[in-house]
């Protein structure tokens, strides 16, 4: 009986403990503590984390890639101007009729037509604009892909964002588990060690038994050992937070543990903002327009291309006789055949399309499972927190009584023990079951695509364990 109620607290704390050994293998090492860490509140934790942050840094350059590409779409129907120099070994033949000459030629020997060839190496420089006039919608296609592009940026650079608020959510209030635990860890040694003197004076006195002083003294050496190990998972959880947020030793936490104990918004309005704001939701419809403008951008290779042309020859001394010095005009292309297999590019396009379509329905069906889980996980942590505060007064009193009857010889030295267990393990689960209700409203937040509301909902708390 007294090793199972004992064991609560540390059953309590071992989810969390898990998250932390996860952050820990994902992040790397932290360097050792220091012995006045700096304390940070919830929101200075969350500045430091988007300032600290590799995974963000990557994301925001990314959106600046893309939005670098999306600005060099605007510029698709300006001219385009080439350059063009050639060192060639060329022959021309000619032939020039002599026409009413013929008969004086023919009477030196000469023939008609007149045929002569010329060989020789000529440089050409020439420069040669275009503007394109009618791509087919290629332009304009390339441009909304571009656009799309860069929107799927965003919203994966946002995802990132929300996904570690959620782990620094995780991580600082599991540390503030950790420390109530060892705190309640700490206060159950030092009530079991007061029980252990009355057992001892009692049993001096003759008013207790020698079983009852042992009792005593095997459950307040269970009652050390439970408190070494709560410094061990505090140990383990400090490091966790220290190695998110890059601090370099421990850091304190000022923004307690606390529940909102009115009711939130409806499930319903949690659902409605998940399918509009979810980061992979925006990132998936970005991803089909992209797609969709996949199919018209093979669909315009299929279409001919009209542009308004010029060249201009640099070097006119060394032209041919028949090459222009300048030219300017109108130009039609079109593609006849082409190794690429161009019908099969737009089939594989549209499969993409379908593709994407697919993925933007299921990953509707996931928020809307996410909303749900994470909703009845908050309802139960809420439940939770509220019976399990009731129940502490009953339990303090609980062990008032033991104690008084136990100095009194009514009582055992086991009733005593379990009455200090048995409040220690309720405290500790009332501080599990805060840090399951932050945790369970950061991920109805983050499957909302509302992270960025945490502190104003953390402002509204009801419940705070100071």
């Amino acid at each position: 009986m007294v090793h199972t109620q004992s064991t609560t607290g540390a059953r309590a704390v071992r989810p969390v403990l898990f998250a932390a050994w996860v952050l820990l293998a994902a992040t790397g090492t932290a360097a050792a503590s220091v012995d006045d860490p700096p304390a940070l509140s919830f929101e200075q934790a969350r500045e430091r984390l988007e300032q600290v942050s590799d995974a963000l840094a990557a994301a925001d350059a990314g959106v600046r890639g893309k939005q670098d590409l999306q600005d060099a779409t605007r510029y698709l129907r300006l001219p385009e101007i080439t350059g063009d120099i050639r060192r060639m070994q060329f022959q021309k033949s000619l032939e020039l009729p002599l026409g009413s000459l013929a008969p004086v030629a023919e009477a030196f020997g000469i023939e008609s037509p007149l045929r002569f060839a010329e060989r020789d190496w000529r440089t050409r420089p020439i420069v040669t604009a275009s503007v394109p006039l009618y791509s087919g919608g290629l332009i304009p296609a390339a441009q909304q892909a571009a656009q799309a592009a860069t929107a799927q940026a965003q919203a994966e650079r946002e995802a990132q964002r929300q996904s570690l608020a959620l782990q620094l959510v995780q991580a600082y209030f599991g540390q503030q588990l950790a420390e109530r635990a060892a705190q309640v860890r700490r206060e159950v040694r030092d009530g079991l060690q007061r029980h252990l003197d009355d057992a001892l004076k009692l049993e001096r006195e003759g008013f207790a038994s020698r079983a009852q002083r042992l009792q005593a003294s095997v459950a307040r050496d269970k009652a050390e050992r439970d408190y070494q190990k709560a410094l061990n998972d505090l140990a383990t959880l400090q490091q966790a937070l220290a190695t998110l947020l890059r601090s370099g030793g421990n850091v304190g936490t000022t923004s307690p543990l606390f529940v909102i104990d009115a009711p939130l918004e409806s499930r319903e309005a949690f659902e409605r903002s998940a399918l509009q704001r979810h980061p992979q939701i925006e990132r998936l419809r970005a991803l089909g327009l992209q797609a969709e403008q996949g199919v018209r951008v093979q669909q315009a290779r299929l279409k001919p291309q009209v542009y308004l042309f010029g060249q201009y020859d640099l070097h006119r001394r060394d032209a041919l006789l028949t090459d222009a010095d300048w030219a300017f005009g109108i130009g039609l292309r079109y593609t006849f055949l082409s190794p690429t297999a161009r019908p099969l590019q737009v089939s594989a396009a549209r499969a993409q399309l379908e593709q994407a379509r697919a993925g933007l329905g299921e990953a509707e069906n996931q928020v809307r499972l996410g909303v749900g889980k994470a909703w009845n996980a908050l309802d139960t942590a809420r439940t939770q927190f509220r019976l399990l505060d009731s129940s502490i007064a009953q339990a303090e009193e609980n062990l008032r009584l033991q104690e008084l009857s136990f100095r009194e010889g009514q009582a055992t030295s086991l009733d005593v023990i379990d009455a200090r267990l048995g409040l220690g393990a309720a405290r500790v689960e009332r501080a599990q079951a805060a840090y399951q209700f932050d945790v369970a409203l950061a991920q109805l937040l983050e499957v909302s695509g509302q992270m960025q509301r945490f502190d104003d909902y953390r402002r509204r708390a009801d419940k705070v364990l100071e």
